[in-house]
């Protein structure tokens, strides 16, 4: 046998034992498969993780979320069973090293934060922004990002059934933390989605909506059918995706029987109309894929549903590694038939720098991850840059890999831009973390930092 960076090895899905837990020991199977049970006892807060854990976290670990939840949180604590239970999925709260194993485990690593993961010199980048992409700047309609010539983004709500610490809306989804508050819509609920309808009655270039939030799992059932039925009726859209991340987090939702009935229908109708219906979901680690998992995306798959791709983001300490993400992709493909779509490079929010890769270590992985899974299912890693949208990190048209500053250019026109004639010719900027940057970089930052009211100061690097 040739020996190969990377060798493939079919793993079996194993859901795992939530019974380890003494806060859930006593749930039983039809409990646990609940979907109304699961909202019911997602975590919110650290008492409720305590319950849960029953004492097997250790008061330093303790201390270690609370002072990330009261000083740098983005989002709110929200953590359905489904997801909590895949965190250090071998071991018992009984056992010494259950602390440790949170400490080290990828999903813990982007869900639960704690305050020792971040940055002390470089939290933030100087150029980070809450709302990274600009998207509510490209609003058609309020929360209707026309970003794209042919594509939109809908947000229908700012909820989701859980909240990932990285998330790119940290500005509008989730509730208020300690240290940032929340944008909220303007527009009553129903208000917005018919304006949103209006726009792309009146806007025939558009084909393509990506219908999400937030999360659709956390619109009724009935709200979401009428919205996406609405769109079949409109003879431009040929594309509708559904975004969940809950069809991880929160399997049992999508495996509920008026839910699947209702995606047959749809299902059925996008068939009659030549439309493809397809859900979107967003899973970071292979540990994440159950087999509630797999039976809740075969479900879909089974009502109609075109295709289930993942787009997943790329996390330092969570899949940095070609073996993790092919670790995913296969898990993905083989045992879910989710097909890997797309890794995102982590974006510039606030307190995300220990996350962020450079564009350098993001092509060397999409580099080695090559030849290895088929070419329909090899995920592409993309920089979804401001003000241009999401590029292959090979599409880079120049790169200071020094000050960390990579160039792009695009061949559309945003909204912002109708009227202007150098769109077309301009480079958009994308900025690596300094903490890698070479110290000459790193220097370089440090006085630009210092020289600019407009650049966040390390708190390492105070003026003199």
């Amino acid at each position: 046998m040739v020996e190969q960076p990377y060798r493939y090895q079919r793993r079996e899905l194993a859901e795992p034992d939530w019974r380890r837990l003494p806060g859930w020991s006593a749930v039983t199977s039809q409990e646990w498969e609940s979907a109304q049970w699961q909202r019911a006892h997602s975590v919110k807060n650290l008492r409720q993780l305590r319950d849960v854990t029953g004492g097997g976290l250790s008061e330093a670990f303790l201390a270690d979320l609370e002072r990330d939840q009261r000083e740098h949180a983005t989002m709110s604590m929200l953590i359905p069973p489904q997801m909590l239970n895949t965190i250090a999925p071998a071991v018992a709260a009984s056992d010494a090293a259950f602390s440790d194993a949170w400490y080290g485990d990828p999903v813990r690593r982007y869900m639960l934060p704690v305050a020792s993961d971040r940055r002390p010199d470089w939290p933030s980048h100087p150029y980070a922004a809450r709302d990274s992409l600009h998207e509510a700047e490209m609003w058609a309609v309020e929360g209707l990002t026309h970003r794209y010539p042919t594509k939109v983004l809908a947000e229908l709500l700012p909820t989701c059934p859980q909240y990932c610490g990285h998330c790119t809306r940290m500005d509008l989804v989730g509730n208020p933390t300690a240290s940032w508050d929340k944008h909220k819509f303007t527009m009553a609920r129903d208000d917005r989605l018919e304006a949103m309808l209006d726009y792309l009655r009146r806007t025939p270039t558009v084909r393509d909506v990506v219908v999400s939030g937030g999360d659709v799992a956390n619109l009724p059932w009935p709200r979401v059918e009428a919205f996406v039925s609405a769109l079949m009726d409109i003879e431009s859209v040929r594309d509708i995706r559904l975004a969940s991340k809950a069809l991880m987090g929160l399997p049992q939702h999508w495996l509920s029987p008026d839910v699947l009935a209702g995606v047959g229908r749809l299902a059925a109708t996008a068939r009659s109309r030549g439309v493809s219906l397809a859900l979107h979901t967003h899973v970071n680690a292979a540990q994440s894929v159950t087999p509630l998992v797999a039976r809740a995306a075969g479900a879909l798959l089974e009502a109609g549903m075109r295709d289930v791709r993942n787009q997943g983001v790329l996390l330092r300490g969570v899949n940095d590694s070609a073996g993790a993400l092919l670790d995913l992709c296969f898990a993905l493909l083989d045992e879910a038939s989710i097909t890997p779509y797309y890794f995102y490079m982590c974006d510039m929010i606030p307190g995300a720098e220990h996350w962020r890769l450079t564009v350098a270590e993001a092509q060397a992985l999409q580099s080695a991850i090559m030849g290895y899974l088929p070419g329909f299912a090899t995920p592409r890693v993309v920089c979804d840059v401001p003000y241009v949208g999401k590029r292959w990190v090979h599409q880079v048209a120049r790169y200071d890999a020094e000050r960390g500053v990579s160039y792009w250019t695009k061949s559309y026109r945003t909204a912002l831009e109708s009227d202007d004639p150098l769109a077309l010719d301009r480079e958009y900027p994308y900025y690596d973390p300094i903490h890698l940057l070479p110290a000459a970089g790193q220097d370089w930052w440090r006085g630009e930092a210092q020289g600019s009211a407009d650049l966040a100061l390390p708190a390492t690097a105070t003026a003199s």
